[in-house]
């Protein structure tokens, strides 16, 4: 089959999606979790309402870095021309349908919930010298973090929206109604040229907005309700977790995503392995800015610096900080060590749901013991209510996007697997490839060659 028609194939297949449980799923989280959540966080238990609030920001933190890292993915990509990802990238690219809804619980957080996260942290900045206590008051620190966030999703709107601007003709050639007039004023007045242009600026002016905006996050929301602690990494060490996650949470979405459009055929073991070798790539540097941050605290061996760790790592809060490690380092590091788990949808997607799952208890860990008054952690229908009222959030964020955009590029998807079809044509494959590791499905019509 020419590559005229597998463009045609995968634009058609790319606006099939109904996302059905995305949706539900997400209105029901959404709906019963946050409801649950208000109650809570207003009732006239002030112990159940700070607990509601401290898990709030809890995911506020997880669901917001996985919003902006999973651009950022995209960005990168689109900034070193990445090919191999051609089929997946707009599963990353999804997730920024969140970034309004991380808009809106910042500022609940900075006025309803404020009191409840922020106030132990008020109580010690008569301690503080004079400019750090300016620097973490709330005259400052709401408009840097809404300022930084306004700006990340203005700056992620305008990455994505270009760079799904080319399949806007595409999808209208396929689609029907009202979707079809829509893509096609969409795609009105296109000119790739331009486009390529402004993304060679936009992609990488996103990557330096990305990494500012997370560092006044991690500074403000994490290290801020500890203040007298301080970690000069911890803005890095957020903002590449929240990378490392945009990656597991593509290797999830891929596999269903892939599947639900009819194109899982077109994602190869190559790709899988790319995108698994990217998750232990991350998952080792995580492991490294632990370790940095972890033994300059403790050589340097000061009250103020070596309480925040140790508060985490013993008594109570171990067992957390435990599954923390394994999570995010060991379990993944071992299974994703070898070639074969990448590229086995099943291994992949058991090791990047560990990786995810330990990030979120990390998020729970960076944050939790700092401001509670238990002894160790607590997870009730309390905590619950938030996580799946975020959960829902973004879910539903995510199939709305889904419905609307075409969910695989069908230039991207074809430059993809172009590349793998004339991989070993006259070249050599790597040395844990074969013929059969590529994308070959009958509409790549790919010739047998001597090799």
């Amino acid at each position: 089959m020419s590559d005229a028609t597998l463009r045609t194939r995968i634009a058609t297949r790319s606006v099939a999606g109904t996302w059905t449980p995305f949706l539900y799923v997400g209105v029901l989280f959404a709906v019963a979790g946050l409801a649950l959540f208000f109650m809570k966080a207003f009732g006239a238990d002030e112990a159940e309402a700070a607990r509601a609030w401290h898990l709030f920001h809890v995911n506020w933190l997880f669901f917001t870095g996985l919003a902006g890292g999973s651009v950022a993915l995209a960005a990168v990509h689109r900034t070193v021309y990445a090919k191999w990802s051609g089929v997946i990238v707009r599963f990353a690219e999804a997730a920024s349908a969140f970034l309004p809804f991380s808009i809106i619980g910042l500022i609940l957080i900075f006025t309803a919930g404020y009191d409840h996260i922020y106030g132990p942290m008020e109580h010690q900045l008569h301690g503080l010298a004079h400019g750090k206590a300016l620097w973490l008051s709330y005259g400052w620190m709401f408009p840097r973090l809404l300022i930084s966030l306004l700006a990340l999703t203005f700056m992620a709107y305008k990455f994505v929206w270009n760079n799904m601007k080319g399949d806007f003709a595409d999808a209208a050639q396929v689609a029907t109604g009202e979707r079809k007039a829509r893509y096609e004023r969409w795609s009105a007045g296109y000119d790739e040229a331009s486009t390529t242009h402004r993304l060679h600026y936009i992609a990488p002016g996103y990557l330096v907005v990305y990494a500012l905006a997370f560092t006044f996050v991690a500074f403000d929301g994490i290290m801020a309700l500890q203040p007298h602690w301080f970690s000069n990494l911890l803005g890095g060490f957020y903002f590449m977790g929240s990378f490392l996650g945009a990656h597991t949470l593509l290797a999830l979405t891929m596999m269903y995503g892939t599947k639900h459009l009819g194109v899982d055929d077109l994602v190869s073991p190559k790709q899988r392995h790319d995108l698994g070798k990217l998750c232990f790539g991350f998952t080792v540097f995580w492991a490294y800015l632990m370790w940095a941050q972890f033994l300059v605290i403790w050589y340097g061996n000061m009250p103020e610096e070596t309480g925040f760790v140790f508060a985490r790592l013993w008594g109570h809060w171990m067992p957390v900080g435990r599954a923390v490690l394994l999570g995010m380092f060991i379990i993944p590091f071992v299974g994703l060590l070898g070639v074969a788990p990448k590229k086995f949808p099943v291994t992949l997607g058991i090791f990047t749901t560990i990786s995810l799952s330990a990030l979120w208890l990390e998020r729970y860990l960076l944050v939790v013991p700092s401001i509670t008054t238990a002894d160790g952690p607590m997870f009730g229908v309390v905590e619950l209510a938030p996580t799946l009222g975020l959960l829902g959030c973004f879910l539903l964020a995510y199939a709305l996007f889904a419905r609307t955009f075409p969910m695989v590029s069908p230039r991207l998807a074809l430059a993809a697997l172009v590349a793998e079809r004339t991989h070993g044509h006259g070249h050599e494959f790597g040395h844990e490839e074969t013929s059969k590791d590529y994308a070959m499905p009958s509409e790549l019509d790919r010739r047998e060659k001597h090799r």
